[in-house]
């Protein structure tokens, strides 16, 4: 198995390649429009062939690249089926493996961060590897406050599908802002200030009602945006629009 972890610094999103090294079919895992070139380079330097982006949510911080790299790769766009998005060729559903060659993706559906949001765990020998999207970060989780967004159902998400796994289980977040890699899902349930062992689901929905972000920057037209699979909305800034458009591709 292939795997890269790849950096978005404008809005600190990771997102992830898994590739089957037998066939080169490969995955992304949360692509962003503005390192669509990048992820591109990076397949051909590995002779890797894209066949499908896998997106965890409709993201309210980055548009999505799965768009663009179906135009330029003619990939699949896969993501959540309970988002009903006519632009995705394939629905994920908890319950139903996600094959990419011989790679084999367990969806976990873990609402809260948004209500259809899924993360995807990968059995890779004898270390699971788990993408917890935005629902778990490192030290920290995914906001509560809009898009659907229920304290409640996220503290349920994370006791119930990520800290019941195995404590070595390695935690491979779509954001941090701290410059980490990775975590584990002992780790989480040690140390994690929002969401460590005693933390009740009150005092969890307490916290998270208290914090006060202000709405990402670019919301009003990534939201959208993705629900059309990263095809910029016309409020979408000149500089998205230009990343958006295919005409400069040679």
């Amino acid at each position: 198995m292939i795997f890269h972890q790849l950096f978005e610094p404008e809005s600190c999103s990771y997102t992830y390649l898994l590739g089957c090294e037998q066939s080169g079919e490969t995955v992304l895992i949360d692509p962003v429009l503005e390192t669509v070139e990048r992820d591109l380079e990076v397949l051909q330097a590995m002779d890797r062939k894209l066949t499908c982006v896998l997106d965890t949510h409709i993201h309210a911080d980055h548009l999505t690249g799965a768009h663009k790299l179906k135009a330029l790769t003619e990939c699949a766009i896969a993501g959540p089926a309970l988002d009903n998005l006519p632009c995705r060729d394939i629905g994920v559903r908890e319950g139903e493996t996600f094959r990419v060659g011989s790679v084999e993706i367990h969806p976990l559906f873990t609402p809260g961060h948004t209500d259809t949001h899924h993360a995807y765990l990968f059995h890779a020998g004898a270390v699971d590897w788990l993408f917890s999207g935005d629902a778990l970060l490192i030290d920290a989780c995914g906001r509560t406050d809009f898009q659907s967004g229920d304290a409640a159902v996220l503290y349920r998400s994370i006791r119930d599908k990520f800290f019941t796994l195995e404590g070595d289980t390695l935690v491979y977040p779509a954001h941090d802002y701290e410059g980490r890699f990775v975590s584990t899902v002992a780790q989480e349930k040690a140390r994690n200030p929002r969401l460590k062992e005693g933390t009740s689901e009150e005092d969890f929905v307490a916290l998270m009602d208290s914090l006060k972000f202000p709405h990402p920057k670019k919301m009003d037209y990534a939201v959208p945006g993705n629900e059309k699979c990263g095809l910029c909305p016309d409020n979408a800034p000149q500089r998205s629009q230009e990343l958006c458009d295919m005409h400069d591709q040679g």
